[in-house]
């Protein structure tokens, strides 16, 4: 393979210059945007096999089920959207002016940017680099992406896939080290798109500080599912195994952590064991279908969470299979009732160990959720309309599926975004396109208006000023 560390620091700036020239010179029009969200639909689903090849080799191994699914069927869907709805999102929205200012009219118009930064990570390199760019895209911005140096046969793929795409000029590729993303992140973008760790996401809203470029951040933190009393086990279970397993576990919204009412528990931990059976076999003999750690030191990090419980008594129950450090395999782990001091509960897990957690009142359940850090989703299980309202009306996080998990993620009409450690902004559909635009106030004054009147000597004007004023 090419090496692919291959932008130099001082290739960035005139880049951007020139993607930003570019966009002055000849701003993209409906037909234009059009054009290419549709090239680059049809340029991913007849690569999608490729690119399924590149994300594996990033992996190591990667569920090819799974890539297609969460960076092919996702971006494709978005794509959708976006082309479906994109001639109303552009057009001029008229607003009132209230009696005080009429004959005059006023409209929001959503305006371009200009260039659009977009840092991916690696753990779905493919979705969520070309969902905002795509997004970026359709709001008729140009385009910068830094994929991450952590997944490079996908950004090779990317990079291929966009110079067929998309004419040159319009969307530009940077790649490199964490030195490269560093000074990417300072650029003076119109805008920039961050998806990656909180730690992370404080250094990029410090280096984009500098020019007070707006930025849209998707962090992370620790998602709760809450399974309450009255809730299948079998059914919770079944899903969220599939919101936690998913991609091994690396997805931002996985669930972090399950609290189950006490008397539950061994249930849920029997539950669990025969999805994790039923699904990989019971010694992982379903290796195709179970994806790799994405790299050693990611492993070594979680193989520290399993260490660190040890050291605590923390009871750990491994569901199927063995660890193979040679492999980056990690079988699937529960950790029962860990304390809040364990390292386990002190970050975001980013793999396939799942604490839960036993609570005895949805009081105690929702007042744990609400004395950590506001969470990038959150995942209430319960038929019983009066406990879910509750449970919403008591916590707040980024994003909630309602007795599943992951799937309000993929909804185009769902803004997606966090608040607080796991967020700031939003996009998808039409949040991305007013993210990526400028809503510009117009105000139109008509041919004889009463604000004409309103200069010295008030004393004229006095009547006009009454009536507006009262």
């Amino acid at each position: 393979m090419e090496n692919f560390i291959d932008t130099q620091p001082s290739e960035l700036a005139p880049t951007l210059q020139r993607l930003r020239s570019n966009w002055q010179a000849s701003k993209p029009d409906y037909a234009q945007r059009m054009d290419d969200l549709g090239r680059l639909r049809h340029a991913l689903r007849l690569r999608m096999d490729e690119m399924a090849e590149a994300v594996g080799k990033d992996f190591s191994h990667r569920a090819k089920a799974e890539t297609r699914i969460a960076d092919g069927m996702t971006v494709l869907n978005d794509i959708d959207h976006l082309r479906k709805h994109l001639r109303k999102w552009m057009r001029p929205t008229r607003v009132g002016v209230g009696w005080r200012f009429l004959p005059a009219r006023a409209q929001v118009r959503p305006m371009p940017l200009g260039v659009v930064g977009v840092i991916a990570p690696w753990n779905y390199p493919v979705n969520l680099a070309l969902i905002p760019l795509a997004t970026a895209l359709a709001a008729g911005n140009h385009v910068y992406l830094k994929p991450s140096e952590h997944t490079p046969h996908t950004a090779r793929f990317l990079r291929s896939l966009l110079a067929e795409a998309i004419a040159p000029g319009r969307v530009a590729v940077a790649t490199g080290g964490a030195d490269i993303g560093a000074a990417f992140a300072g650029l003076p973008f119109d805008h920039l798109v961050f998806t990656g760790s909180t730690a992370v996401g404080r250094k990029v809203m410090a280096a984009a500080a500098a020019h007070l470029t707006p930025l849209t951040l998707e962090l992370g933190g620790k998602s709760p599912a809450l399974i309450a009393e009255d809730y299948p086990i079998e059914h919770a279970a079944a899903r969220i195994a599939t919101g936690k397993w998913f991609n091994c576990g690396q997805t931002c919204i996985a669930p972090d952590y399950v609290l189950v009412p006490k008397g539950k528990r061994d249930a849920l931990v029997k539950a669990l064991r025969d999805e994790a059976v039923t699904r990989y076999g019971e010694n992982l003999t379903n290796l195709d279908d179970y994806t790799r750690i994405i790299n050693a030191g990611q492993y070594n990090r979680l193989k520290g969470y399993l260490d660190d419980a040890k050291s605590r008594g923390i009871e750990r129950v491994t569901l199927a299979g063995h660890a193979d450090p040679a492999q980056r395999l990690l079988p699937p782990t529960l950790l029962l009732d860990p304390s809040d001091d364990a390292l386990i509960m002190q970050e975001e897990i980013f793999g396939p160990l799942l604490p839960i957690k036993s609570y005895r009142s949805l009081d105690e359940a929702i007042a744990y959720i609400n004395a950590h850090d506001r969470p990038l989703a959150l995942y209430p299980f319960s038929h019983n309309r009066a406990t879910v309202e509750k449970i919403l009306h008591g916590t707040l996080a980024g994003g909630v599926s309602v007795n599943d998990t992951l799937f309000h993620f993929a909804i185009g009409n769902l803004p997606f975004g966090g608040v607080g450690p796991s967020g700031m902004g939003a996009y998808h559909g039409r949040a991305g396109f007013d993210a990526m635009s400028k809503q510009l106030p117009v105000f139109w004054q008509a041919r004889r208006s009463g604000g004409d009147l309103l200069k010295p000597p008030y004393s004229k004007a006095k009547w006009l000023i009454d009536l507006i004023v009262r």
